[in-house]
């Protein structure tokens, strides 16, 4: 079954260049304008991920994923122009999956497609981790604090289950990215702390001591197995 993509993206010389690469690969792609158009397309369904530009006039990339969010779980693959690593911190954060630099290359993009699907795709295991009171569904993608559901992004659900994985064991900072299946975006190590720092506050870290998301200085982070 093809893929269904859908570009917000004020640049149709780009939709066109991008859909005509696509469609041989069995991904079809719509295109929206701006923002106001592409929240109007996901809303009517049928789509299978969303290629967002960061840069748009009028309502900007940001914000649209950010109303993406308020109404949807499907994956967005983040399109910026600018160098400014902020942009890739507050996108992420915001819950986007993955991020790529304009110019566009038709190839990188369709990587990076396939990559983000496979890895937001319900893995075929019935197997919960469970460490103390914390349990998570890697299948549901789902995570939970006894009875008190997580509000996770995408990317901190799979920062949490790469240290679930190796709980009780120090995991190096750039080995944590490369375990949340994030090998192929480059960012600085400030964005993985900033990342973590906001998995710690969800998971209730910032009012509790002990910890149960350690940081080990100069090595990296643990998840304890028995938090105290």
């Amino acid at each position: 079954m093809p893929i269904r993509a859908l570009l917000i993206d004020d640049d149709a010389k780009l939709a066109s260049l991008l859909s005509a690469y696509l469609a041989p690969h069995e991904v079809v792609l719509a295109h929206a304008p701006d923002g106001v158009h592409g929240l109007r397309a996901l809303g009517a369904g049928g789509v299978d991920l969303v290629v967002l530009d960061i840069m748009m006039p009028g309502m900007d990339g940001l914000e649209v994923l950010r109303r993406i969010r308020l109404q949807s779980a499907v994956p967005v693959v983040m399109l910026t122009a600018r160098g400014d690593e902020t942009d890739r911190v507050v996108g992420l954060e915001l819950g986007a999956d993955d991020y790529l630099s304009k110019p566009v290359y038709p190839r990188e993009l369709l990587a990076r497609i396939r990559a983000v699907l496979r890895r937001t795709s319900p893995p075929n295991t019935s197997r919960k981790l469970v460490i103390a009171d914390l349990e998570i569904d890697p299948g549901a993608r789902t995570a939970q604090i006894g009875d008190r559901q997580l509000a996770l992004t995408a990317l901190e659900f799979d920062l949490l289950l790469a240290l679930a994985e190796r709980a009780g064991r120090v995991v190096p900072r750039d080995a944590l990215w490369d375990a949340a299946g994030r090998a192929d975006t480059v960012v600085s190590d400030r964005t993985v702390d900033v990342h973590v720092s906001h998995l710690r506050a969800k998971l209730g870290d910032d009012a509790k001591d002990p910890a149960r998301l350690k940081t080990v200085r100069g090595a990296g982070y643990v998840l304890v197995r028995e938090p105290g």
